[in-house]
This record gives structure tokens, C-alpha cells and sequence, in this order.
């Protein structure tokens, strides 16, 4: 009798111990598709300012694709640290790497903001090269230009790998009226100050840039796997749309 309690006892044990390793390997599956760090580390620099200007629920948000039209001359963003250090081949010979992740995250989130109900497009230029920056099928003119009217523009970029780049962040307008939406991606993806590398072209003209992050490490990786490729940039979408959401709830 005494045996079989201590047979009974162990199996009970050695079942409760197997079940505590699969629930603690769950756990950390789901912990990291759901956790934001894979996103590598925030812009660490001083920035004082704060949005606190409300936003209208049906305010119309213009996203970009940074890099769109400079292929080709300077300024066609980081090739990142696969390419570059590790000499993996490019996503796509025709453009940087950081342009077609910027592409990829664009879509996705117009796609998810236009599911959410948010007035919400996109642009695409449909030329890769343009030199002249105030050219007006640029980024830069058609985010100004939409600003102008009472919209919100954003441009997509990830940040130079290594000692080069500074991390996620939100670059923000140079403005005086910085609303809750930029309030909730810095709080989100990390601030950089107003003045950046002294201002830089996007933001002068009324154009948030928002950093996903450095195109390096876990990140990258998850990126150019195809079995973590889409819930990355599914994932990134939703950290965007969520605090666009907040904004306009506040």
C-alpha cells in the first residue's frame, strides 16, 4: 500500500512538473509575439515636448512609406544589418531593404486602421526616383499638402543599424500644436526631439516620422523569416493603430 501512494505520489508530481514546462513554454511563446521588445531599443535622447492637443475622431491620416522616391540617390535608407554585415541578399535588388519594410508596415496599417474604421489612406508615388524634394508627387509635398487641409501625415522609417541609428521612436512635427496621437506613439515607440539632427525635411513641413525601430538583430530577423514575417509586421500595425485609437479617444 505504502508503494503504490509513493508511485501514485511521484507519477502525480512528475505530471504537475510537465504540465508547469509546457504552460511556461506557452507562456513565453505568447509573451513574445505579444511583447513589443523584438522591436529592439527606444531612442534615448532629451525631449521635453508633449502633445495635448485633441484630435477630431474623424480626422483623416495620410501614411507614407519613407524612401519611396529616393532610390537610387542619397537618402535611399539603410540596406540594414543583414546586407551589410552579414551579407544576406536584399529583400529586393530595385530598392533599400528599409524601403521595402516601410512598404510593408505602410500597407499593413492602412489595412488594419481601415478594418478599425479610421479614416485612413495611403500614398504611393509610383516613382522611385525623384530629385527634387518640393517636386509635387514627393512624399514630402503630398504629406505637406495634407497637412495643410486639417490632416494627420506620418512617414514609415527604421532607423540605421548599429552605432549609426538611435532606435524607435516618434520624430515629431515641427509645430507648436503636437496633438494625442504623436502623444501615444511616443509613448509607444520612444520620442526623439523636435529638432532632430536640426530639424529634418518631413517634419518641417508638417510630417510626423515614426521610427519602428533599428533594422537589426531580432527584429530584422523576424522580418525576413516567413514564419515570423507577418505576425511582425501585423504586430507593428497594431501598436501603430492602437495609439492612433487612443488619441482620438482622449
Amino acid at each position: 500500500m505504502i508503494m503504490r501512494y509513493k508511485k501514485l505520489s511521484y507519477c502525480l508530481t512528475s505530471l504537475a512538473l510537465f504540465t508547469i514546462v509546457i504552460c511556461s513554454n506557452n507562456y513565453k511563446i505568447f509573451a513574445e509575439s505579444n511583447n513589443p521588445n523584438f522591436l529592439g531599443p527606444k531612442v534615448n535622447l532629451r525631449s521635453d515636448w508633449e502633445g495635448v492637443r485633441k484630435v477630431s475622431k474623424g480626422i483623416s491620416i495620410l501614411i507614407l512609406a519613407g524612401h519611396a522616391d529616393s532610390q537610387g540617390i542619397s537618402g535611399a535608407g539603410t540596406s540594414g544589418e543583414s546586407v551589410d554585415i552579414y551579407g544576406a541578399q536584399p529583400m529586393n535588388y530595385s530598392i533599400s531593404d528599409e524601403l521595402y519594410w516601410n512598404l510593408r508596415i505602410r500597407d499593413a496599417i492602412v489595412k488594419l486602421g481601415k478594418a478599425q474604421g479610421l479614416n485612413i489612406n495611403s500614398y504611393e508615388p509610383g516613382i522611385r526616383n525623384i530629385d527634387n524634394g518640393n517636386d509635387p508627387r514627393t512624399n514630402w509635398s503630398v504629406g505637406a499638402e495634407h497637412v495643410k487641409h486639417g490632416g494627420y501625415s506620418i512617414e514609415i522609417h527604421f532607423d540605421s543599424y548599429g552605432e549609426y541609428g538611435f532606435g524607435s521612436g516618434l520624430i515629431p512635427a515641427i509645430t507648436p500644436d503636437l496633438n494625442l496621437i504623436d502623444e501615444n506613439l511616443a509613448n509607444t515607440f520612444g520620442r526623439y526631439p523636435i529638432f532632430f539632427r536640426g530639424g529634418l525635411g518631413a517634419p518641417r513641413r508638417g510630417i510626423r516620422v515614426l521610427e519602428v525601430g533599428k533594422l537589426e538583430g531580432k527584429l530584422e530577423k523576424r522580418l525576413r523569416s516567413l514564419s515570423t514575417r507577418e505576425e511582425t509586421i501585423n504586430h507593428v500595425a497594431k501598436l501603430v493603430i492602437n495609439s492612433i485609437q487612443a488619441g482620438l479617444s482622449q
